[in-house]
């Protein structure tokens, strides 16, 4: 925060306004259990503690705030067996540094910034890119981001580059290391998102990008895609009916792997659709009831010259699939799930959600994603088995203070009991204890 600093230094020496100074953050610790392990390579129970802590600071001035974030995200209680990543753990490291300046806006009555510099960029229903809540370590970006908007219309223009999240080796991840993050220069996301209010019914259109090379550091699949897709959303209301449908195809080129001397491009084009359909009774515990559908491409051929699976890139998954971290079995790639979910608020400080799925792979011949489990004949079919994921929220008080626990199993079948060296065990158990402080 230096630079703010000595810019309230210059404003007030100018006779400009005081800037306002705000501090906000969130300390978390969460207790995570597994039985029965689904990964390839792995067997057997497993554990982890995921501690994180998060301060944002923000000084404003007349048409311009400058911000800084620092996120600090550690594990302990694994082992060997524990599937750690850079998703996992961020030792001491910041998160965003960027300055906000406001624009003119495009609507009457709206009002528009431009954020420079390194930030988290969550846009529409945060499936295309999101800044995700539950992971133990937050996804950032650097680079530019418009956004406009206004009681019925809105629009984000984004141009930013991923931040390489290290270490990325499993035993530094595993020390809880501390490395600073760099940008990843050679990828470059780009996008355009616009939304507009019709009655009660939102209409959102969009377009991103994802262009990618090598670099000395960082090997890429040298992904060139272009997604576009569209939106309809009506929220939930007591007493009616609600709705959400995402679709998006998605075309381009990359190579089937990272490796130097893979040199032969692919055609891409994938798609995914997201259909929800609910309605919330007017019941003191306010119940919502609705069906949802998930279906994300898969890749039919391994050995067509094509790539048709949807990949998940910088979207959310927990929030339409499963519960994650050590779970996780369901990602946007090579999908299809049907299933129910049950909603509720029994009191003012507590909320609920409990669903049953039961997923299938999109192409028999594709991978099962999180796994990291195939088939490329086919013949193991493409049933996965039943899913229960539930999440239980109480908020005790005022104070920030948050209480959150969650269960989830997987009952496999299918496609899970006949894949080539399946998992030993075929039900996966999982259950989550938090408690998070905001301030």
């Amino acid at each position: 925060m230096l630079i703010a600093t000595l810019a309230a230094l210059v404003s007030l020496q100018a006779g400009e306004p005081a800037p306002r100074f705000e501090i906000e953050g969130e300390v978390r610790a969460r207790y995570e259990s597994l039985s029965g392990q689904f990964r390839a390579g792995r067997d057997g129970s497993d554990q982890l503690l995921a501690l994180r802590t998060l301060v944002h600071g923000r000084a404003t001035f007349d048409g311009l705030s400058l911000g800084m974030e620092l996120q600090d995200s550690r594990t302990y209680l694994d082992d060997a067996g524990t599937p750690l990543s850079s998703s996992y753990v961020n030792a001491i490291d910041i998160l965003q540094a960027y300055a906000e300046v406001d624009v003119p806006s495009p609507f009457e009555a709206g009002n528009a910034s431009v954020t420079l510099g390194r930030q988290t960029v969550s846009i529409g229903s945060k499936r295309q890119i999101e800044r995700v809540s539950y992971a133990n370590v937050i996804k950032a970006y650097t680079g530019f981001h418009y956004a406009a908007a206004s009681e019925t219309r809105g629009l984000h223009v984004i141009a930013v580059v991923p931040i390489d999240r290290r270490p990325g080796d499993q035993a530094s991840v595993g020390d809880n290391e501390i490395v600073a993050d760099a940008e990843q220069w050679n990828r470059l996301i780009w996008g355009a998102h616009y939304r507009h209010q019709l009655d009660e019914l939102w209409l959102e259109g969009f377009v991103y990008g994802l262009n990618e090379s090598d670099s000395d550091t960082f090997p890429t699949p040298n992904r060139r895609y272009v997604t576009p897709g569209i939106r309809v959303f009506r929220a939930p209301s007591v007493g009616d009916w609600d709705l959400d449908v995402e679709a998006a195809l998605r075309f381009g080129s990359r190579r089937a792997s990272s490796a130097a001397t893979d040199t032969t491009d692919l055609d891409v084009a994938a798609g995914m659709l997201l259909a929800k359909l609910g309605y919330t009774f007017d019941t003191p515990w306010r119940l919502r009831v609705g069906a949802e559908y998930y279906y994300a491409s898969g890749d039919e051929d391994p050995n067509d010259g094509r790539f048709d699976q949807y990949e998940r890139l910088f979207g959310g998954r927990r929030t339409d699939l499963n519960n994650t971290s050590l779970h996780g079995p369901l990602t946007p790639a090579n999908l299809s799930v049907p299933g129910v979910r049950f909603s509720g608020e029994p009191t003012a400080n507590t909320d609920f959600w409990l669903k049953l799925s039961a997923p299938s792979l999109a192409s028999a011949t594709d991978s099962w994603v999180i796994a990291r489990r195939r088939d490329p004949s086919g013949q193991s079919g493409q049933f996965l088995g039943t899913m229960i994921d539930g999440r239980l929220r109480w908020r005790p008080g005022p104070d920030g203070l948050e209480f959150e626990f969650g269960a989830s199993a997987l009952f496999m079948d299918g496609f899970a009991r006949d894949v080539p060296d399946a998992p030993s065990d075929g039900t996966t158990l999982f259950g989550y204890a938090q408690i998070a402080y905001g301030f």
